[in-house]
Formats: C-alpha cells, structure tokens, sequence
C-alpha cells in the first residue's frame, strides 16, 4: 500500500495510524474502568495522549524494518493495562472491554465516512484525500482486530463462548504475545487475506460510497 503512497500521504497514513490506536487503546481502558477495573488509570493510561500507546518495537521499529525489505507494515500499540479480575461479567466482560478498541475504529471510519460524504465525492483535494486514508485506516484496524486469533480483540468474544479445553489452547497461543501476531501475519494471514479484504471492500463502498 505505501508503495502506492506520495510522500503528503505516507504522512497522513502514519498520522492516522497514531490517532486511531490511540483511540483504540484509550477506548480498552475507558470501558475497563467503567467495568469495575482501575489498573490503566492507576498507570496513567486513561488518556488520549499518543504518546502514552507508542511501543518503540511494536509501533515503530518492526514497521519500519517490514517496509525496508519491501513487506506490508503492520502495527501494534502499547497494550493498557487491564486486570479481568476486576471486571464485572466474567469471560463476558473481558470481551466487551476487547471489542471496545475495533468498534472505536468502526465509529471513527462511520464519522470519517459521513463527512466525506458531507462535503462531497468530486474533486481530488487534500482533506479528501486525508479522509479517505483515515477511514481505510480505521477499516482496516477493525476487521483486522475483530479476527479471533489471540492475542487479537475478536479472541476474547470466542474465548468467552469456548469451551474450557479450547480456552486453554487460546491463552497458550496468547501467551506469545505480540510474537503470535507475527506468526499469524506470516503463515496463516495470507489463507484469509482474500475474504477480509473484500470485506474491507464492501466497508468502505458503504461508508465512502
């Protein structure tokens, strides 16, 4: 995709990257603590900040490294602290506080999209531009978070309707961390490549038009 990008627009993705994971992240911890869980106000994370959701290897060093051979960069903010202990509904509270992050990225995409609309579909202007990258973005970062691979946020409603056995293996596999989701990227991603990208397609047809 940034082979594709001018140098205006691989800023704009980059920004867009940032205020979408911001978001995404801060919405975790806003819906914890209203679930009963203060961990990520307690470690300064109730916040809208960027700064605060930058993980030097995971948002900045891996992409970079991925996109100077020639691969698709792929991003991953600093995970907010959560405690599911503390929160109300079990299993079921942990999921909701997990969909919290991709359905943020849904909102921003539906409010980019309906001020594209707004303003109209002609012309090829630089906001235009900026919003069209904003809403792919976010797009993306929904459907791609809303797989139930773990650590993924999609997992965490499969692993509240699992049974015990099949919990089991998914907290193996999340316990990889971030590893996983490498994993993930290079063996298994490319048997569901097709199908999410038409979805995305679909997506943004209806938001964009």
């Amino acid at each position: 995709m940034l082979g594709s990008l001018n140098f205006t627009e691989i800023v704009i993705f980059f920004v867009s990257i940032l205020i979408a994971m911001t978001f995404h992240e801060a919405m975790h911890g806003y819906v914890a603590y209203w679930l009963g869980d203060t961990t990520a106000l307690e470690h300064g994370r109730l916040t809208f900040n960027p700064l605060k959701s930058i993980d030097v290897i995971t948002t900045i060093a891996i992409p970079v490294v991925l996109v100077l051979f020639g691969l698709m960069p792929f991003f991953a903010a600093k995970p907010v602290p959560i405690n599911p202990r503390n929160l109300r509904f079990g299993d079921f509270g942990s999921a909701i506080v997990a969909l919290a992050g991709p359905f943020s990225n849904l909102f921003l995409a539906i409010i980019s999209g309906l001020i594209y609309r707004s303003i109209g579909i002609n012309g090829n202007t630089l906001i235009q531009e900026a919003i069209i990258l904003f809403t792919e973005v976010n797009v993306g970062l929904f459907i791609f978070n809303m797989i139930p691979f773990p650590p993924l946020d999609g997992s965490r409603l499969l692993y509240a309707l699992a049974p015990e056995w099949f919990q089991e293996i998914m907290l193996r596999i999340e316990s990889f961390g971030f590893m996983a989701i490498l994993i993930f990227m290079l063996l298994i991603f490319q048997f569901v490549a097709t199908p999410i990208s038409n979805i995305e397609i679909h997506l943004l047809n209806i938001l964009l038009g």
